[in-house]
């Protein structure tokens, strides 16, 4: 087992890692930008070293001093959360050089997963389902067209480097379509280095459901089960929910199964999210492989009453899984939102100062947060400020205690995504289960 990890994150996720290794009797060493001296991440690490300032290239993703900072404290692996350098192969292949253990799959799991194009060629050939679209990249608009009649509108053209909303664009008429597809290039190329871009046809009423896995280096692999991620807004996640209330039993088994193959296609090591999209027909099809602890992983782990982090840090070490597929069983139901520093109406970013936060507490709540009274929150970085989970025995229950605990949190000083949060979790629609990826718009238009 390791004796010491770096984590080459920062906030709520940095904070998460250091309670498991703490847990595990492990010493942790933090890293920080100098606009995050006192991250709470910072204070609660065993060592900590700056890498460098505000700016996230030339801190968070700055791979040498990452590096430097593990070398100098002797760390022997590193976690790399979310975001930041967690997808990126060309790290984790610099860490293996070095002699220091990445926590996570390997440097070809993630370039094979990352070409988003790439991936749907694989899993096709794997029998797992994939969306009507493209075989491979799209070179030009024209072929772009003849796909697009064949399969038939809308059509939503994706970059194979992408995620989170960029790179993307949504064709309802063929006239639209060139510059669509120049468009998504030009984003893709500007956001991921690469100009790539695949089509699939778009399915407008779907549910956005994701599948966990863990895999060790054995070949095992286990899923469990599923959250329910459709309520997003601009391809960002608000609320995640486990189980989903649109699965049936034998359904959650295909997908369940579905994600196994999956992984077990790309020999895949470690935690990783097999992404599936499920239409009205209860048909399900692959979207994407995120290769990486998953912002709402939470949810998993209280319907499953497993710890997540730690199952990377044992798998990472070597240790094969500690359980089969028959062994994982659920019990409840939890419910994530996600708390954000922006305006609710139009989400853009707002930094600045916390007066005050009380976050909520009672039976059956979680809240995973780095920020307090008096924190700043920092320009430069993703505004999540807090993940607020409900679990209950039932899904009522649980969608009882979310609006309380919404109801109760105190957070003043800048705009949050709570009062949305509030309308979502209150709404009869929601409240019945019955929603899809296009919620969101009857409480703020898409832009």
């Amino acid at each position: 087992m390791f004796k010491k990890i770096l984590i080459a994150n920062r906030g709520e996720i940095a904070l998460r890692v250091i309670r498991a290794c703490r847990e595990m009797g492990i010493k942790t060493v933090a890293v920080y930008s100098e606009a995050d001296a006192q991250s709470l991440h910072v204070r609660a690490a065993d060592e900590s070293v700056c890498v460098g300032p505000a700016d996230a290239a030339a801190s968070y993703r700055n791979i040498p001093n990452i590096l430097s900072a593990a070398e100098i404290t002797d760390a022997e692996a590193i976690h790399p959360g979310y975001g930041f350098l967690a997808e990126d192969p060309n790290f984790a292949e610099v860490c293996a050089s070095a002699g220091i253990k990445f926590i996570g799959p390997t440097p070809e799991n993630i370039k094979l997963m990352g070409n988003k194009a790439k991936a749907r060629e694989m899993m096709a050939k794997a029998g797992v389902p994939v969306i009507p679209g493209s075989q491979g990249v799209i070179n030009d608009d024209r072929e772009a067209q003849r796909l697009a009649r064949k399969i038939g509108l809308p059509i939503i053209i994706k970059s194979a480097n992408g995620g989170g909303g960029r790179g993307l664009r949504l064709v309802h008429t063929e006239v639209s379509l060139p510059n669509a597809f120049l468009t998504a290039q030009t984003e893709s190329l500007a956001g991921f280095g690469s100009a790539d871009v695949y089509i699939e046809k778009y399915l407008g009423e779907s549910r956005h459901i994701e599948i966990q896995i863990l895999a060790d280096d054995r070949g095992r692999v286990v899923h469990l089960g599923e959250r329910e991620c459709s309520i997003q807004r601009r391809h960002q996640k608000l609320v995640e929910e486990s189980p989903s209330p649109a699965l049936t039993e034998k359904l959650r088994r295909r997908m369940g199964d579905a994600a196994v193959e999956a992984a077990k296609a790309v020999r895949y090591r470690n935690a990783g999210t097999v992404e599936f999209l499920l239409d009205g027909k209860m048909n399900f099809y692959f979207l994407e492989m995120n290769t990486r602890i998953q912002v709402e992983h939470p949810v998993t782990e209280m319907v499953t009453g497993l710890d997540l982090v730690k199952e990377q840090i044992l798998i990472a070490s070597g240790q094969p899984l500690r359980f089969k597929q028959r062994d994982i069983s659920y019990r409840g139901h939890c419910i994530e939102v996600r708390v954000n520093a922006e305006h609710p109406e139009h989400f853009t970013p707002s930094p600045g100062e916390i007066a005050e936060f009380i976050p909520p507490g009672g039976p059956g709540v979680r809240v995973d947060t780095a920020v307090y009274s008096r924190y700043r929150v920092p320009p430069h970085y993703d505004s999540l400020l807090a993940k607020v989970l409900a679990y209950g025995q039932t899904r009522e229950e649980a969608v009882s205690r979310i609006t309380r605990a919404l109801d109760e949190t105190v957070l003043t000083g800048v705009h949050t995504t709570i009062p949305l949060l509030q309308k979502i979790v209150q709404d009869p629609d929601f409240r019945r289960g019955k929603y899809t990826t296009s919620f969101v718009d009857r409480f703020v238009p898409r832009a």
